[in-house]
């Protein structure tokens, strides 16, 4: 009797096994080197792995579609600034998070907007006389 591997027999890793991208040995490592816990169960690193996919994906879904709305070929710092600061859930989810070089939503308060034609509107000294 041999012992070991069975020859022919491919390796397949955890993140193949659970159709991920996302490496799930890796994450199983940073789970048990951060001491979070004492023990890490089998399933942990993989929900992790999967939920930090899905995260990922979705911030790139909505950075392509910002850099493809303002006609550029590569996502920058910039669009994904617009792609999360655009989405409510994702806005709140990283609401402490500093994009470096994401700049700004633009945005002009309506009080700075110039008046439109047609009645004239009252301002405030207008109306105290």
């Amino acid at each position: 009797m041999s012992r070991g591997k069975v020859a022919g027999k491919k390796t397949v890793s955890r993140s193949q096994k659970a159709g991920l991208q996302f490496p799930v040995g890796r994450i199983a490592r940073f789970l048990k080197k951060g001491r979070y816990a004492t023990r890490v169960g089998a399933g942990a690193p993989v929900y992790l792995a999967a939920v930090l996919e899905y995260l990922a994906a979705e911030v790139l879904e909505l950075a392509g579609n910002a850099s493809r709305d303002n006609k550029k070929t590569r996502i920058g710092p910039r669009h994904m600034q617009l792609a999360v600061r655009n989405d409510e859930e994702l806005s709140k989810l990283l609401s402490s998070v500093t994009i470096a070089n994401g700049g700004v939503l633009p945005n002009i308060h309506s009080v700075l907007l110039p008046k439109k034609s047609g009645k004239p509107a009252l301002s405030a000294a207008d109306g105290k006389e």
